[in-house]
Order: C-alpha cells, then structure tokens, then sequence
C-alpha cells in the first residue's frame, strides 16, 4: 500500500511534465513550417517564446497569432550565419530573462550531387545550416551555465545517417549537426545542460510545396503523392507531428534524455523496403 501511494504521489507530480510554464525558450526559424509550429506549441504549454527568424514580416505575424491565442511571444530579426548579431541579440535576451531553452530550427535546404554542388552552395548551405547552429548553441551555453542549467534541442535529418539521393550539402550539413549535438551534451552534462536532436523524414511543409510547383509544373498532385508514399507509413510528417516531440524533449518529462538523436520518420529506416 506504501510502495501504491508513493506511485501515486509521483503520478501527481509529473502529471504536468509537459507543461514549459514560466520558461523562456528561444525558437530560431520560427516565422514558418517546423519553427512555428514548435514556437505556438511551446506557447501553449505557457512558455514565453522568443521567436528568431530572418523574416521579420512573418515571424511577427506567428508571434500575434499566438498573443491573440493568449500565449506570450515576442519576435526578434537575426541572420543566425551571422555571430555578432547572434550574440548580441541572445546577451539582450538574457539580461531580460534566462534562457531555458533553446531550439535551433533554422535552416535551408539544397538539391544535387557532388558534381552539381557549388562552391557557393556549399558554401551558403554551411553558413545557415552549420554555423548558425554553432552561433546559436555558442551564445546561449555561458547563460544556461549561469542559470544552472538549460535544454538545448537542434533540428537535424533523415539525412544525416541516410543516404538520400541528390541532398550532397544538405547531408553535410545535417550530418555536422548530429555531431556538435553529441559533443555538447557530452560537455555540459555537469552543468545541466541537456542537448539532443531531431532528426525528421518528409514533412508537409511550404518547401515542398515551392519544390513541386517549381519541378513539377501541373503535375503537383502527383508527385505529392509519390513523395507521400516513398514512406513506409504512406504519409508525410506534420510539423505539429515534429513539435510533439520536441515539446517532450524539452519539458521536464525528458529529463534522463540528453546525446540522443531522435528520428520520427514514419517508419522510413526500419521499415523501408
């Protein structure tokens, strides 16, 4: 009866794990897909969101939407290839407020092979998808170390560890991210810092979209199908889909969770045939 009670006490305790109530977590590439997804998320869960992104039109509008839906954001213009402005934008929010969390979804994508892949491709893939990362995690560690810890949480790819046809750069880039993961959990475990990774197959996002009207003229619906279908559970993702997981990750529900990259792939690596 003893050991029951305990239990239930504990149920109790973590029944709200998921809730981010009076954190402040920091999306970059919020203004769209994946990003604003995350961001509304995390404000429902009653975090107050910092939203980052380059466009400033569209990461405003994400913030109001999710002010009108009574959560808390605030938009913030930033090049993350940029580190000056990284920094100086993440010492202006941390004199406000502590980070507790950062998600580090910026990127672009990039289509081709090697022979295709220019230098000024690689180049720009790298600055975005790599660097901005490094920035990033690079300006948020000293005032997580201060506060006593924090949750860092980047956004990586199926394509890191598969290989993807005609996605050269692009897997460069994402392969980098699973690894700079890895290594700062390893380095700030003593300063409870956790630092994980998600690594999402196709998601339904206004890329795709971009990326078939501008391939596939007037065979739109087609493809999407084919796209759809090219995983095991028939489907693309759901940046809702993504946001779930990246909620637990970053609530207190993950805690025992650090160096992980997490896949949600639709069955895309065990179940491709």
């Amino acid at each position: 009866m003893e050991k029951r009670s305990l239990a239930l006490k504990d149920n109790q305790k973590h029944s709200n794990g998921l809730r981010l109530d009076s954190k402040v977590a920091v999306v970059t590439g919020a203004a769209s897909g994946i990003g604003r997804a995350i961001a509304q998320r995390f404000a429902q869960e009653g975090a107050s969101v910092r939203l980052v992104d380059i466009d400033e039109k569209a990461a405003a509008d994400a913030a109001r939407e999710i002010v009108e839906a009574g959560g808390t954001a605030s938009t913030h213009v930033c090049d993350v290839s940029n580190q000056r402005c990284v920094e100086e934008l993440f010492q202006k929010l941390a004199a406000q407020k502590a980070i507790d969390v950062l998600v580090n979804n910026a990127g672009i994508s990039h289509i081709g092979k090697l022979e295709t892949t220019t230098e000024a491709d690689f180049e720009r893939i790298f600055l975005v998808n790599v660097k901005g990362i490094y920035n990033c995690m690079r300006a948020a560690i000293e005032p997580m170390k201060k506060n006593g810890g924090g949750v860092i949480l980047n956004m990586a790819s199926i394509a890191a560890t598969a290989g993807l046809a005609d996605r050269f750069a692009y897997s460069m880039s994402k392969g980098a991210v699973v690894a700079m993961t890895f290594s700062v959990a390893r380095d700030y475990l003593a300063h409870g810092i956790r630092c994980n990774c998600i690594s999402p197959a196709r998601v339904h996002t206004a890329f795709v979209d971009g990326y078939l009207r501008k391939n596939y003229p007037g065979r739109e619906q087609e493809m999407f199908r084919t796209l759809s279908e090219s995983q095991p559970i028939g489907r693309m993702g759901d940046p809702e889909e993504v946001a779930a997981l990246a909620l637990f990750l970053c609530s207190e529900e993950a805690a025992f969770i650090t160096g992980t990259d997490y896949p949600i792939d639709g069955g895309f690596f065990n179940l491709h045939g």
